[in-house]
């Protein structure tokens, strides 16, 4: 039922936001040089790779100085891109990924391979599941940015902080994967982005 509804979903938005699409597409050219989208190596179920698709909200080359972002101090993101991480307009082409079937609209977060490392065996029961663009630790740490950037030390803070607690979140729903969760957690999360 859930990978039937991740397929008409992420159709519908696919279509429905194409033009916002092109809009987009539009503001990073004129904002700054580089490509529109940014995919980056994430690791998704059974630990298995996968390229993640982002609206590129950075300077070109900016992942050598660091993968982790840290808000307003970052002087990698550029102007288009601070609205459009506000926003998780930057998250929008991720839906070809839950058309592809590599993630689904609900399910832990993503991650790339150098934080997956970090994982005790316990944390690593997120990779059984697909990987998602939201669940219940994306709707509590949607200021996630602002939290690293008050740390001297964003990436330490990160992991020891931020993310054992998202992982623990991400065991609310893997704990309770049902159709009626997964509404949940989207209508959850409309509502978090509209405030």
């Amino acid at each position: 039922m859930i990978r039937l509804a991740d397929i008409i979903f992420s159709l519908l938005g696919i279509l429905v936001l194409s033009p916002l699409f092109l809009l987009i597409g539009i503001w990073v050219k004129i904002d700054s040089k580089g490509p529109i989208l940014f995919n980056q190596q994430r690791v998704g179920r059974w630990s298995r790779d996968f390229f993640l698709h982002k609206i590129r909200t950075m300077k070109v080359n900016s992942e050598a100085l660091g993968q982790l972002t840290v808000g307003g101090r970052d002087p990698r993101i550029t102007g288009a891109g601070y609205v459009l991480r506000k926003y998780k307009l930057d998250e929008l082409p991720q839906l070809f990924n839950v058309l592809k079937g590599e993630m689904s609209l609900v399910g832990p977060r993503p991650e790339v391979r150098r934080y997956v490392d970090e994982y005790t065996s316990q944390q690593k029961s997120v990779l059984n599941v697909k990987p998602g663009i939201t669940d219940y630790a994306s709707i509590s740490f949607v200021d996630e940015n602002d939290i690293l950037s008050a740390s001297d030390n964003p990436e330490l803070a990160y992991i020891k902080e931020v993310m054992p607690e998202k992982l623990k979140l991400n065991q609310k729903f893997i704990e309770d994967p049902s159709f009626g969760n997964y509404l949940k957690v989207i209508i959850l999360t409309a509502l978090k982005i509209i405030r």
